[in-house]
C-alpha cells in the first residue's frame, strides 16, 4: 500500500518495506501528484480526485502496481487509461516500473469523489 507505518526499535516485526520511510513518503507524494496529471477526457477532474484509483502498491524493488476503475465500464478510453497512468507514474523518481490494472469491484460511484472534485464539477 502507499502507507507504511514506521516500526520502533523495540518492535520485533520486520520492516514492511525495504525502502526507507522518508523515500517511501516522497515516492508516495510524487505518485499521487503524477496521478493528478491524468484526466478522464469527458470529465474536467483528474482521476485521483474522481476516486478512480483504488489501490497503489510499491514493492521493495520499487515496482508500482495500481488498481483503478473507470466511471463506467463502457468508457471510450478504457483501453488507453491504464497506459496514461503507467506513463505518468513511471517517470516518478525512484519508480522502477508501473503496471495499472482496471477493476470494477467495487463499482465506482460519485460518493468516491473528493470534495475538490465535487467543487470542480459544481456538485454541491
Amino acid at each position: 500500500m502507499m502507507d507504511a507505518a514506521p516500526h520502533s526499535a523495540t518492535d520485533n516485526a520486520p520492516n514492511p518495506s525495504a525502502i526507507p520511510a522518508d523515500e517511501l513518503a516522497r515516492m508516495t507524494d510524487d505518485i499521487v501528484a503524477a496521478l493528478k496529471t491524468v484526466y478522464d477526457p469527458e470529465i474536467p477532474v483528474d482521476i485521483y480526485e474522481l476516486g478512480l484509483i483504488y489501490k497503489v502498491d510499491i514493492d521493495d524493488d520499487r515496482n508500482v502496481a495500481i488498481e483503478m476503475t473507470l466511471t463506467a465500464p463502457g468508457c471510450p478510453v478504457a483501453g488507453d487509461m491504464p497506459g496514461w497512468v503507467e506513463n505518468a507514474v513511471s517517470v516518478v523518481p525512484g519508480v522502477a516500473s508501473c503496471r495499472a490494472t482496471i477493476v470494477f469491484d467495487p463499482p465506482w460511484d460519485q460518493s468516491r469523489m473528493s470534495d475538490e472534485a465535487r467543487v470542480a464539477m459544481n456538485m454541491w
